[in-house]
């Protein structure tokens, strides 16, 4: 059993910070690249940021300079450091991770339970 347990949602103002951070615990051989996604009220989930297990990372244009994604490989976890926060940044933030479990042969892809960020104008 694998799980990804998120964390460090809540309200903030518009111009405001939060930090997220995930944690994947369970029969874990390794892990890939891990990332935030987010869905809106009414819209698909999208890729906020990513980042591989050598620390390349990658951002959604609409978050790049605000946010930060980054990721402890010895303890499992990723964090997305969010600042100069918007109305637009509000959505349900999950965390996803590629990883082999123990005894597996090919690696899957794991989600979080989601964290809600609402940023108030």
């Amino acid at each position: 059993q694998v799980q990804l347990v998120e964390s460090g949602g809540g309200l903030v103002q518009a111009g405001g910070s939060l930090r997220l951070s995930c944690a994947a615990s369970g029969s874990i051989f390794s892990i890939n690249a891990m990332a935030w996604y987010r869905q809106a009220p009414g819209k698909q989930r999208e890729l906020v940021a990513g980042i591989t297990s050598g620390g390349t990372t990658n951002y959604a244009n609409s978050v790049k300079g605000r946010f930060t994604i980054s990721r402890d490989n010895a303890k499992n976890t990723v964090n997305l450091q969010m600042n100069s926060l918007k109305p637009e940044d509000t959505a349900i933030y999950y965390c996803a991770a590629g990883l082999k479990t123990s005894g597996s042969s090919s690696p899957k892809n794991y989600w979080g339970q989601g964290t809600q960020v609402t940023v108030s104008s």
